[in-house]
């Protein structure tokens, strides 16, 4: 009952707080607000990802194609993959045979069929008859990624755990460069990695191409400069199984595992590296549905970590997660400040508003308008100065992204929009079961 009056306590205040934003100030400030907000965030993030750069990346050895460009990993440890696959009869062969095609070569390979209903299972054995390096784990039933990668990590034999999806393709060096930070930093619980889209057949899978490259990455990047990371990458990253023990693994009972961990290692102190060298080639959703789905579950998974943690974060030994907090509760402010804009907009088509809430137009001031092309074709620039060691080809990922602020910035209001009533009114809920969002076709990647 306490926590519920929490939740319903930080709701009133998510909701009141940008009404009462709104009602401080005049409509066209709260425009300016909705406009300038994304633009003082791409500021941070060309500043963050060019200093990560210019101090550390540009500095790292790097070829897709050589065999000794990738760290050596001092003692040559033993390295477990886990793989947990719900309905991956289609992707499954090919997923495990890229990890087991890594180049370093003392690793093992644990699939963990968390009770598919396809041939997932037929696959796995059969692949596991021919590969002693393969173990599979069968779950009766479907429980859910967190569990089934808790299982998959409680059967290693190593200390130090890759966690992939059933459809991710791993680059051939790319468990090295997840491990190594591990061995060589004591006290660095995880490494996230650089996830790539495979799926680029209709304009929202080419618009994620993009996304990934000059977003994601520079976020990635502007986070671990000031020391803490939002979420590690659910689809790639390495973890030490010694700091998954001390937090209880991944939480069943969480939407978004990857969030929800990534928090919790943070808040035991543990640091969380990026890896931009660790490739993995992902499927995402091609489709307006698919999108929503995942996006949604994205915007709940942030929520659902912001209420675990709400009355704790606040304590002086978690200060260095406060930057996450305050990024993340203007994130959500902007959404629904953009969303009031929009309606207060929309009422005076029909109705007088008063003065301080009269929206004129929901499209930015010529010079405002200029300024936020111009910041956004910045960043995109810098990005691909940044990625194109990573993958060619991304010069054409520069137009497609043109259209990210007007299709991601709506989708972004919206889920969040439906993803914080929904947290803060549910009930708590058992594991996070079920499959992933549709996903697109496959029409090109580079490896």
């Amino acid at each position: 009952m306490k926590d519920r009056m929490i939740a319903l306590g930080l709701l009133a205040a998510v909701l009141a707080g940008p009404l009462a934003f709104a009602l401080a100030l005049t409509g066209e400030l709260l425009l300016n607000f909705v406009f300038f907000y994304p633009l003082l965030m791409s500021a941070l993030w060309i500043a963050g990802g060019t200093y990560f750069w210019l101090h550390w990346e540009r500095h790292w050895e790097w070829s897709a194609d050589a065999e000794g460009a990738a760290p050596l990993l001092e003692g040559n440890p033993l390295v477990s993959i886990v793989i947990p696959c719900f309905n991956e009869g289609e992707n499954a062969a090919e997923t495990i045979g890229a990890a087991l095609a890594q180049r370093y070569t003392n690793i093992e390979v644990i699939a963990v069929n968390d009770g598919s209903r396809d041939a997932t299972a037929q696959v796995l054995e059969e692949l596991a008859r021919d590969e002693p390096r393969l173990r599979v784990i069968h779950l009766a039933q479907n429980q859910g990624k967190a569990i089934a990668l808790r299982m998959g990590a409680l059967a290693a034999r190593s200390e130090y755990l890759v966690c992939i999806d059933g459809d991710a393709l791993l680059a051939p060096d790319s468990v090295a460069y997840l491990v190594a930070p591990l061995i060589a930093n004591p006290r660095v619980g995880a490494v996230t990695g650089n996830p790539r889209i495979r799926t680029r057949s209709t304009l929202i899978g080419r618009i994620q191409v993009g996304e990934f490259s000059s977003i994601i990455g520079l976020i990635k990047r502007t986070q671990r400069v000031y020391g803490r990371v939002f979420t590690v990458s659910g689809v790639v990253a390495a973890f030490r199984r010694t700091a998954l023990n001390r937090v209880g693994y991944w939480s069943p009972d969480m939407i978004t595992e990857d969030i929800d961990i990534s928090w919790k290692l943070q808040l035991d102190h543990w640091s969380i590296f990026y890896e931009p060298r660790a490739l993995c080639w992902i499927l995402m959703p091609e489709t307006l549905r698919g999108l929503w789905k995942q996006r949604l579950r994205w915007a709940q998974g942030g929520a659902e970590v912001l209420v675990k943690n709400i009355r704790s974060i606040w304590l002086w030994r978690f200060r260095y997660m406060w930057p996450l907090l305050i990024e993340f509760s203007l994130s959500a402010l902007w959404a629904f400040t953009f969303a009031l804009t929009i309606l207060f907009w929309g009422i005076g088509l029909f109705i007088d508003m008063p003065e301080n809430l009269r929206v004129l137009s929901i499209v930015p001031p010529g010079f405002t308008g200029l300024i936020l092309a111009m910041v956004c074709l910045l960043q995109f620039t810098v990005s691909l100065i940044i990625e194109r060691r990573y993958e060619g080809g991304l010069r054409g990922a520069l137009f497609w992204i043109i259209w990210y602020p007007a299709a991601f910035w709506m989708i972004t209001m919206c889920t969040t929009l439906a993803s914080f009533p929904k947290v803060m009114l549910r009930a708590p809920r058992g594991r996070g079961r079920g499959a992933p969002p549709p996903r697109g076709r496959i029409t090109g990647r580079a490896m």
